[in-house]
């Protein structure tokens, strides 16, 4: 099928079911169909290692999977089969099950430097928590955020910093301030600006680019000087950098980080992990008024934690983030190859550390171009490459990648014929895709 006759009946009628059904037409803005060229936003029918399949019959080689949270590939065996051997035993119950121990148990072994862990099931209710911590351990009001990354929570702390903050009141937007990553002056200059307020940063410790030396050491001393919190989210790090995420990768230790994505690899479960002097306040072992850390009915959900404890034996004894690296070295050379051959390696940038990889699509004048993403993505998928961004899972062989390369490079082809003819939109690719964050529909 050419390229021009890609065309994805099936889940297009799908997915106008899903939009009279679900707002949004997703259950993440990230996974939305105004994310993908118009009419070619496939809906998956199943997955299996690398590979997912649509309900129109097509298979892809994918990146990305699950938002980077099934970072061992889909259906996992070792996985799976832990998490079955949990549901034939119960699943909740209303005591604690002796599993919660054992999640706990190699979770601090794997994530050494916190001292205590609390399980929940998505990302945004284990970094609120650390606000929430950090303010009663501090007395403050104020959150500093890192400005430079695209998300923390669904919570109104964060989403009041972002273009879709309708629903949030003035006075709540008030009490979160931000910084630029990288810059320790920029942070200290936050931090002296309001004294006695801020009581907590909160970042993720490296992202697409490396942190600059020092630059997370510094950080920690400054929270120290200033008495407020250290919150590092690790729900992308986490693993992915090192088993023990970023801050086992630096040697920087935070006084609270949180983990999630590639904890369960695919099922739902996070962590809230930290100093056991900020996280029983939390608990019944202390003296001070007590905080309403986390409490939710699912969190310890058996199968989770069992998911959970298979992924941490998995990468520990597969060596599952050499291999991620391995991979995204693999790819990352690939493309940067393939669009330097198609005379656009100045507008088809890959960027990030091996095992997170993202892409930027740049237009003439090298600018961020929606209109250049779209026709990109267009060709990548009907290449049979499904690849929001180029986030390796370990599930991929060297075969899959070099697939890719192949279709980017095909794809890059087309975007040289777009910029002599300086449009985009010469070659069919319909409305551009749009950014999550954005004020209006």
């Amino acid at each position: 099928m050419s390229t021009e006759e890609f065309a994805l009946p099936r889940s297009r009628a799908a997915n106008e079911r899903l939009h009279a059904l679900v707002p949004g037409g997703a259950h993440t803005y990230a996974k939305g169909d105004d994310q993908y060229p118009e009419g070619l936003a496939p809906v998956i029918s199943h997955g299996r290692g690398a590979h997912v399949w649509d309900v129109d019959g097509n298979r892809y080689v994918e990146y990305g999977s699950g938002l980077r949270s099934v970072s061992l590939g889909h259906a996992h065996p070792r996985v799976t089969e832990a998490v079955r051997r949990e549901l034939d035993r119960g699943s909740n119950f209303v005591r604690p099950s002796v599993v919660e121990i054992e999640a706990a148990e190699r979770f601090l072994a794997t994530v050494p430097t916190a001292e205590m862990v609390k399980f929940a099931k998505n990302g945004s209710d284990a970094t609120t928590a650390a606000v929430r911590l950090a303010r009663a351990a501090t007395g403050r009001p104020l959150v500093a955020l890192c400005a430079d990354h695209p998300f923390f929570s669904v919570d109104d702390w964060f989403i009041a910093t972002t273009p879709m903050n309708a629903g949030i009141p003035a006075s709540t937007a008030g009490l979160t301030v931000t910084f630029p990553y990288g810059d320790l002056a920029a942070a200290e200059e936050l931090l002296a600006r309001h004294p006695d307020e801020i009581a907590c940063l909160i970042l993720e410790p490296a992202t697409h680019t490396e942190p600059p030396p020092g630059y997370l050491a510094g950080l920690r001393e400054l929270a120290d000087r200033h008495g407020c919190v250290l919150v590092f989210d690790e729900m992308i790090t986490g693993f992915r950098w090192s088993e023990a995420g970023a801050q086992g990768l630096y040697g920087v230790v935070p006084d609270l980080s949180t983990f999630g994505k590639a904890l369960g690899n695919g099922f739902a479960v996070s962590a809230l992990a930290g100093r056991r002097a900020l996280m029983e306040r939390g608990g019944l072992r202390h003296s001070g008024d007590r905080v309403f850390l986390l409490s939710t009915t699912h969190g310890a959900e058996t199968h989770a934690l069992a998911a959970a404890m298979a992924v941490q034996e998995t990468y520990v004894e597969e060596g599952v983030t050499a291999r991620l690296h391995a991979l995204g070295e693999r790819l990352a050379a690939g493309v940067r190859e393939a669009a330097a051959a198609m005379g656009v390696g100045d507008h088809v940038v890959v960027r990030g550390r091996p095992s997170n990889l993202v892409f930027a699509t740049l237009d003439g004048d090298g600018r961020p171009s929606q209109e250049y993403r779209t026709l990109f993505l267009h060709r990548l998928l009907a290449g049979g490459v499904l690849a929001p961004s180029f986030v390796v899972s370990g599930a991929l062989t060297d075969a899959d990648v070099d697939r890719t390369v192949d279709v980017v490079a095909e794809a890059c082809a087309v975007y040289r014929k777009a910029l002599d003819a300086g449009d985009a939109g010469a070659w069919p690719a319909g409305r551009p895709v749009k950014p999550v964050f954005r004020r209006r529909a």
